[in-house]
Order: structure tokens, then sequence, then C-alpha cells
């Protein structure tokens, strides 16, 4: 069944996206660094609402991620020739896998999950957000499912996964930064009510939100 929650939230990350991407049309634009902040973590809550309400094998939720990180992998290079982590997406499959790992006691999801969370402490500076971004789905999960002071640890990781830039981290005074720690971390109860509205018709986001991220990537880059 379609939540008009989930797909409000994966609306809100998607555009947003877009809002932090459209810098490279217009570099003086710092708000849409700080509005962009608010993706990342809502992607990762729809990650853990789908891991939570799935009981079969992701298989082919990681195989649509991992086959959209290879054809996206081009395009987000082509417009960010400097970058120096891959895309967004290897940093979501991985989170996706940490997530079913906690999710589910079988072995070898408890194994896979443990290889991925191995996989972004050894490899977390060539990934966007590093290890807390490969973590964060899994923390919207226990935060979730446990409540109370659970809620700091997705929290804390929305924000640490903004500090493994290197130049936030270097500036932690500076206004664009706590402006940026401040809506890395107001994303997660933003997510939550936004989780909440059943009453809105909001057009369902199928598989081509997959293909959305490359695409628009190619647009931006076309019109620079």
């Amino acid at each position: 069944m379609r939540s008009a929650g989930l797909d409000l939230v994966k609306w809100t990350a998607m555009l947003t996206m877009v809002a932090d991407h459209l810098r490279f049309l217009w570099p003086a634009a710092d708000g849409l660094f700080i509005v962009g902040r608010l993706a990342f973590p809502l992607f990762c809550l729809a990650i853990a609402v789908n891991v939570a309400r799935e009981q079969r094998i992701p298989s082919r939720y990681l195989g649509w991620m991992i086959a959209f990180a290879v054809l996206s992998e081009g395009p987000y290079r082509w417009l960010d020739a400097d970058t120096q982590t891959f895309s967004v997406i290897p940093t979501l499959a991985l989170g996706l896998l940490v997530a079913w790992g906690v999710q589910h006691a079988l072995v070898w999801a408890r194994l896979a999950g443990l290889v991925a969370m191995l996989a972004g402490a050894l490899f977390g500076r060539h990934l966007m957000y590093g290890l807390p971004g490969v973590l964060l789905p899994a923390a919207w999960l226990m935060a979730r499912r446990f409540g109370g002071l659970s809620w700091l640890l997705p929290c804390l990781l929305a924000v640490a996964g903004n500090l493994t830039n290197s130049w936030l981290r270097g500036h932690l005074s500076a206004p664009i930064t706590l402006l940026t720690m401040a809506a890395a971390l107001l994303a997660i109860p933003f997510g939550c009510l936004m989780l909440r509205i059943e009453h809105w018709r909001v057009p369902a986001v199928r598989r081509w939100g997959y293909l959305f991220y490359p695409v628009h990537l190619l647009v931006i880059k076309v019109l620079m």
C-alpha cells in the first residue's frame, strides 16, 4: 500500500536535492546549500521505512541502487569535476544493507550489514556523508522502534555526516556551518511530521525516482 506521507518525504528529498545542485548554476546562492541539507536525511528515512515494512530480501531494491550508482557516476563527475567522493547512491546502498542487518536477525542479513558498516569505515572519505551517512538509515529504524533518547542518534549522525565536509569541519563557527548543522538536525523531526500526513493527495514516487537522479544532474550541466 502506498503512503502519502512517505511519498511526501521522497518528493521533499528530491526537491531539496535539486535546490542544492542549482548552486552549480548560481554559485552565490549559499542558501540553497543549506536547504539541500534536508535531502540526505529524508532519503535515509525513506530507506528505513521501506526496510521496516518489507520482509523479503531487498535484492531488487539493492539491485536498482547499484545499477543507478553506476549510471549516475558519470553525470555526477561531469557536473562536479573537483569532487573527492562518489555520488550519494553508494552511501545509500551501504546504508540499506546496514539497516537490513539491524532490522532482521538472519545471519546473512547481520553479516551483510557488518560488511557494509566496515566498508563505510574503511572508505568513508570516498563516500558522500562518510560513515555517519552509512549508519543513518539504521539510526532512523532504531529511533522509530525504540523512541525516547534513541532519537538523538539520527540527529547526531545527520549533523556528523555534514561535518565530513572538510571546509565545514574547519570553520565550525562560521554562520553557514551553524545553519548547515541546524538544517540537518531539523530534517529529523521534519521527516517524522511528514510521515504522519496521510490525507493529502501526493503523486506517487515510483521507480522513475532512480532515473531522476542522473537525469537532473545532466540537465543542470547542460544549462551551465
